[in-house]
């Protein structure tokens, strides 16, 4: 097993399909009746599904900095870094998730860094796309176009997926158009793919290709069951392990990028890790799968809800958990203040503890999407010593670019460019919208304020 994902490479940039299950056990393949006999087809559901299913097309120039060294810098005058750019243009897939209101969901990979977004509708008709909020970590993105007569794709629960049931993917792999496959659920709760990322795909054996990531993976009931996003293959090929990420994840992403115009991550509170079955003995846990919690981190939901180290959460808000990984995935696109029902055991005896999650800010790794000049802070919505709300600088990483503009631990940053900044979703607005070479941060730091000058 090893030595076979060595060779097998991980397809993330161009895209990807997934198939998914059938929500329900006794689900039959559709029949298509003819005047001679009913054979089984798909044909009846793809008609209905497939004008939801978009392709992207996306232009854009992708900038690269590069640091320049200290002996450059003092004896030739040399800016501290070297930027270049480089056009590109790329394909992908997408799903209208509303008809009214025109939104389209797909992966953060497909529209990462485009200047230009347009979707192409089955019918032919192309439109240009806005941008309303993407999360990197989970590789979503939600778009907004201004058409009607949109069909979109009703969404299935995804918690009650089984492995084995049958699924179908729809998308645009090599920019050919629009193309079904399908094929069945392999299995749940995946993760690893990508440490730096929050996983819980499904898993599929559907053939999927590149350009198909942002497609939809649907049951025979046309319903959305994921978004296909990732592939293994050697040099980027189909070998029947595709991934997708379950719709009730993209959907609890969505609907914070709709109400806040940001991904408010939750935050349970606790490090730890797998459980496995020598584990699970020793803690006297009926399961050997779940999160085992090593430590409880003070004042977090966690430790607000009563949880201790030692206990292993075997079950969230109903459902099964088969790593630390995919309660980590679970907990963090759920949102900020959501209400959550965890099943632990203590020493051996299972119950259940409600928590509310916490609020995990923007950490140091997506910071610098904002813009570069924040690469290296933490960002959070809070307030300053006068309660006004505003974006709080919770810690700087030492000769980071952010050290280096002059932001420090506990800064609040109420305003840009002489406009107000309640919250990191102003902030990234506002830095979006500026066309200026300078940019000027209006910060609180303590009971004085200072103004930080970002030059682009």
């Amino acid at each position: 097993m090893k030595a076979f994902l060595h060779k097998v490479a991980v397809c993330l940039a161009a895209g990807s399909i997934v198939f998914t299950t059938l929500p329900s056990a006794n689900a039959a393949l559709p029949f298509f009746s003819t005047e001679k006999e009913a054979v089984p087809s798909l044909a009846p559901m793809i008609e209905k599904t497939s004008p939801a299913v978009v392709s992207i097309a996306v232009e854009g120039t992708q900038v690269t900095r590069q640091q320049i060294p200290e002996a450059f810098k003092r004896f030739f005058g040399t800016p501290d870094q070297q930027v270049n750019e480089r056009p590109f243009r790329g394909m992908g897939s997408g799903v209208i998730i509303d008809a009214k209101k025109g939104y389209v969901v797909t992966n953060n990979h497909v529209v990462e860094n485009a200047d230009e977004i347009t979707v192409k509708l089955i019918d032919g008709r192309e439109f240009a796309a806005k941008k309303l909020g993407a999360d990197e970590q989970s590789d979503v993105a939600l778009l907004q176009i201004d058409a009607k007569e949109l069909t979109e794709i009703p969404l299935a629960d995804s918690d009650k997926l089984r492995v084995g049931d049958f699924a179908v993917a729809i998308g645009n792999p090599f920019g050919l158009g629009q193309t079904v496959t399908s094929g069945i659920v392999s299995a749940l709760g995946r993760s690893g793919i990508n440490r730096s990322g929050l996983e819980d795909f499904i898993q599929t054996d559907a053939a999927i290709n590149r350009g198909n990531s942002g497609g939809a993976l649907v049951n025979l009931n046309g319903e959305l069951i994921g978004i296909n996003t990732a592939i293994f293959g050697p040099n980027g090929g189909n070998v029947g392990i595709g991934f997708a990420i379950p719709s009730n994840m993209m959907k609890g992403l969505i609907d914070q990028i709709v109400e806040f115009g940001e991904v408010r991550r939750g935050l349970l509170g606790i490090q730890g890790g797998n459980v496995d079955a020598k584990l699970a003995e020793a803690m006297r846990s009926p399961s050997n799968k779940g999160a085992f919690i090593n430590e409880v981190v003070p004042d977090s939901a966690a430790d607000k809800a009563g949880l201790k180290s030692g206990d292993i959460i075997t079950s969230i808000n109903g459902n099964d958990l088969h790593s630390f990984d995919e309660l980590r995935a679970k907990v963090a696109t759920m949102g900020a203040g959501a209400e959550v029902k965890l099943t632990i055991v203590r020493e051996g005896k299972r119950q259940d503890v409600d928590v509310v999650l916490g609020d995990a800010g923007m950490p140091v790794a997506e910071a610098k999407d904002l813009h570069p000049a924040f690469e290296g802070s933490e960002l959070n919505n809070g307030q300053d010593l006068a309660g006004n709300e505003g974006v709080v600088v919770t810690a700087v990483q030492a000769r980071s670019p952010a050290a280096r503009i002059g932001l420090k631990s506990d800064d609040v940053i109420v305003g840009l460019n002489r406009q107000r900044v309640s919250n990191i979703a102003d902030l990234r607005r506002l830095v979006e919208e500026s066309k200026d070479n300078v940019m000027a941060l209006n910060i609180k730091r303590g009971s004085s304020t200072i103004y930080v000058v970002i030059r682009q």
